[in-house]
């Protein structure tokens, strides 16, 4: 089969490139790939789609979902090779689920507005899912995800049944707790009790963002940003002004940081 004289390609056509790649004569290396083997390829290709969005860059970003597509063909393939379902039996699947956790679309539900429809969505899930209790709904919640972007779906789901602060106070005021808690551990010395009080600390400032609703996976990621922008140009001021940062004292760096804030 010819793939190399086509100037527009279609879904169908990459399924079958897919095909081709892992059959005997094709690529030595996509044919011995596992679903393991090409599990970080996932994951890297879904954050390059979430800097191409970050960035507003379009263009980059119809690439990284192609790449992010091209993930999905390749595992779908993978197990319709062992008999276990093909991208047919994918798409199957979300199309269904689209239409049965859409009852305010394709029923008799009434959604008004979008929190109407996510309260639909999520009765309707619980029900297909068998989950009677909010805590079996915490336990689906993926242990893969960021751990950030984790604690606050379990806190979402904590608060739709009222297990919840009043308001943002009281969720500053358990971050003050547990930052005690947490000095407290240091101060005795703890290992285990350290890394405990730092996760609830954690656990607590995602609460926090929750209800003043910013994003902790992206403020994190700013800050990340801000800081390595702002030690670009700490080194900088530092070597117009013949410091070496290596050597400099902790008094020294200190000074050039407040000035390049």
């Amino acid at each position: 089969m010819d793939f190399t004289n086509k100037e527009n390609y279609n879904f169908d056509d990459l399924i079958e490139i897919m095909k081709y790649l892992r059959a005997p004569n094709g690529c030595p290396w996509d044919r011995v790939q596992t679903h393991e083997s090409i599990r970080s390829n996932f994951i890297e290709e879904t954050y390059e789609v979430i800097e191409a969005i970050d960035n507003k860059d379009s263009e980059l970003l119809k690439e990284e979902l192609g790449d992010v597509l091209l993930q999905v063909v390749f595992h779908s393939e993978m197990s319709a090779e062992e008999n276990e379902f093909d991208i047919n039996d994918v798409i199957n699947g979300v199309c269904k689920k689209l239409v049965e956790r859409h009852p305010h679309v394709f029923g008799d539900v009434k959604a008004e507005n979008s929190e109407e429809a996510l309260k639909s969505w999520d009765n309707v899930k619980m029900a297909k899912k068998s989950q009677k209790k909010q805590s079996e709904a915490m336990d689906s919640v993926s242990k893969a995800l960021p751990s950030l972007m984790r604690a606050e779906k379990i806190q979402k789901k904590a608060a739709k049944v009222g297990f919840d602060w009043e308001d943002v106070n009281g969720a500053l005021e358990k971050v003050c707790e547990e930052t005690d808690e947490l000095k407290e551990a240091v101060r005795i010395g703890n290992t285990d009790s350290q890394s405990e009080e730092l996760g609830d600390l954690l656990f607590s400032v995602v609460n926090v963002s929750r209800f003043i609703k910013v994003d902790s996976e992206k403020a994190l990621y700013d800050a990340c940003d801000k800081f390595t922008d702002r030690f670009k140009k700490l080194e900088l001021l530092a070597e117009k002004r013949d410091i070496d940062i290596k050597t400099a004292s902790l008094s020294q760096l200190d000074s050039l940081w407040e000035e390049v804030k």
